[in-house]
Formats: structure tokens, C-alpha cells, sequence
């Protein structure tokens, strides 16, 4: 039963796993990177930079309106955290600074975000609660299953959302079409009546 209950555990946890991302920064350069973020959800993140004399990094997070939701400058080693409210996306930026008397070299950027329930320590809470492992493991697979609920929720509410808008986009496409064709008739239909005048005014016809 243990066995069987703790592969459950691990599937869920593999399914709700950390971003974890190393990248390399060019001198004077920026790197972004963007990630969806549902509502009412903690979004945290871990980043390290190698060091380089003279050199400067600094951090933006915006969402998909501009908004600064996280910033900080010249960064070395650290954490970020800020909640969304409403599905949207996140775009993190790495901006590197270089002064002119300074030969850039590149710098590596080791980036670990989690989101929602990952941002969880429930070490933390088992030991403020008092809790044993096992009711630790239940309280973990307790929220992993209600964040796969809500996922799947998303997941359908985006899919409607979707159809509505392809059906609203077959419909309008149909209409434009049948006034094209209408349009079409009646240029058809004004060239014969001009054309059969005009013979007629010529006496061709």
C-alpha cells in the first residue's frame, strides 16, 4: 500500500515539477524569457550569475501589459517571488551592462522558477503542525491533486473559449462570403444590363 502510494507521489510530483533553466548572457545584451501564470498564484523564482569584474546584471519581470512586477539591479545570487491576479503571462528579462572601459565576457545565469504549489515548503508546515511524514505525503498529494483539478478546469475553460471564438470566426467568414458572392451577382448582373444598353444604343443588337 506504501509502494503504491508513493508512486502515485512521484507521478504527480513529475508532473508538477520545477522550471529549472541555465543560459549564457552575451555582453550588452538581454535574454527574456516568458511562462503562463494562473490566477490568484505565487510565482517564485532562484537565480546565480557567475561573477565578471566590471560587469553588471539586472532583472525585469513583466507581465503581458507591462506591468513591473519584480526588478532588481546589478544581482548576483537571489530570490523573487510575486502573485498573479488573473491567468496572464510573465516575461523575465536579464539584462547585462558592460562599461566602455571593460571587455565583456559572457556570463552564465542559472534561473529555477515554481509556481503555485511548488512554492510550498511543507517541511515547514509538518514540523508547525506537528504533522508525522505520512500526513505530510497526504497533505502534498492533497494539493497536487487540487492543482490538477484546477488545471484541468483551465484547460476546459481555455478549450471554450477557443471554440467560441473559431465558431464566432466560421460565422463571420460565411457571412463575408455570401456578401461577396452577393456582390459578385450583382456586378455580373449591372455589367450584362450596361453592356446589352450599350449594343442596343450602338444597334449591334
Amino acid at each position: 500500500m506504501k509502494s503504491l502510494f508513493n508512486v502515485v507521489l512521484f507521478l504527480l510530483l513529475a508532473v508538477y515539477q520545477s522550471h529549472a533553466i541555465m543560459f549564457r548572457l552575451q555582453p550588452n545584451m538581454q535574454k527574456c524569457l516568458k511562462d503562463d501564470m494562473q490566477g490568484n498564484q505565487i510565482v517564485a523564482g532562484e537565480y546565480s550569475i557567475t561573477d565578471a569584474p566590471g560587469q553588471k546584471i539586472n532583472y525585469v519581470v513583466r507581465d503581458s501589459k507591462g506591468h513591473i512586477m519584480s526588478q532588481k539591479e546589478d544581482i548576483s545570487k537571489g530570490k523573487f517571488s510575486f502573485t498573479s491576479e488573473m491567468y496572464d503571462t510573465f516575461e523575465i528579462c536579464f539584462i547585462s551592462q558592460v562599461p566602455p572601459t571593460h571587455r565583456g565576457v559572457v556570463q552564465d545565469v542559472a534561473l529555477d522558477i515554481k509556481k503555485g504549489i511548488e512554492t510550498k515548503s511543507y517541511e515547514g508546515i509538518g514540523e508547525a503542525a506537528k504533522l508525522k511524514p505520512l500526513e505530510v505525503d497526504l497533505k502534498r498529494l492533497e494539493d497536487l491533486s487540487d492543482a490538477i483539478v484546477q488545471d484541468f478546469a483551465m484547460m476546459r475553460k481555455r478549450e471554450e473559449e477557443m471554440r467560441d471564438t473559431n465558431e464566432s470566426t466560421n460565422n463571420r467568414v460565411l457571412f463575408f462570403s455570401i456578401f461577396s458572392l452577393c456582390c459578385l451577382l450583382g456586378l455580373a448582373t449591372w455589367q450584362v444590363l450596361y453592356l446589352r444598353r450599350y449594343f442596343i444604343a450602338k444597334k449591334l443588337i
